[in-house]
């Protein structure tokens, strides 16, 4: 992943030509800027402290941006307009790898408007593994609780069937042929929550596919 070159942009969405001058890691706000609370620079470990990693001898990049999520409190529901939860961490190329385990090479990404309710989709997580299920709703808006009373409103969400845990967040939800769709963040025992990768791209303003399928 890296930053839109130049030539490329948003909307309507398009690729630009170059040598990337930063390489990164995708993940979401609440993981790796610790929901807002995070300051740029920080170290990002792997495995995380959670899993026994330690600073600096499992530091893998350090947090470049990301997008602020709007909380309940101190702002009402109703005037939230958080579309996505995530952040990029800066590495150094010969430490990433595109590919990812049990999926391969992301072909592409799928513009929001071409994302249907009923595709088979998939991903590899932490704590579920590889998994797969269906898209039941797009568009949705859901209301999502971070711990310590906090409540996040996101609109244009897609969700699927159950097929993550916690520790799951932040795994790239693909198509069965590897198309790019969806960035999972939340969950329940019913259902699974990502935001539209369209989205992700345009906020963050980075490349996850060379191709739009």
């Amino acid at each position: 992943m890296y930053d839109i070159l130049p030539g490329g942009s948003t909307n309507p969405p398009v690729h630009g030509v170059g040598i990337p001058p930063k390489y990164y890691i995708l993940s979401n706000n609440h993981v790796l800027a610790n929901s807002n609370a995070g300051a740029i620079g920080d170290a990002v470990l792997q495995p995380g402290p959670f899993d026994g990693g330690v600073d600096p001898a499992d530091r893998i990049a350090i947090l470049n941006r990301f997008v602020p999520i709007t909380f309940n409190p101190p702002v009402p529901l109703a005037l939230h307009n958080n579309l996505v939860d995530c952040a990029v961490a800066e590495g150094q190329f010969h430490d990433l790898d595109r590919e990812i385990y049990w999926n391969g090479y992301v072909r592409g990404w799928r513009r929001k408007a071409l994302v249907t309710v009923g595709t088979i989709v998939k991903k590899t997580g932490r704590t579920t593994n590889f998994t797969t299920g269906r898209i039941t709703a797009i568009s949705a808006t859901v209301d999502v609780g971070y711990g310590g009373g906090k409540v996040a409103r996101f609109k244009d969400q897609i969700v699927t069937t159950n097929m993550s845990a916690g520790g799951d967040s932040g795994s790239l939800v693909l198509t069965l042929d590897n198309v790019a769709v969806g960035l999972l963040y939340a969950g329940s025992a019913t259902a699974m929550i990502a935001n539209q990768i369209e989205n992700v791209r345009s906020l963050l303003r980075v490349e996850v596919a060379e191709q739009i399928l």
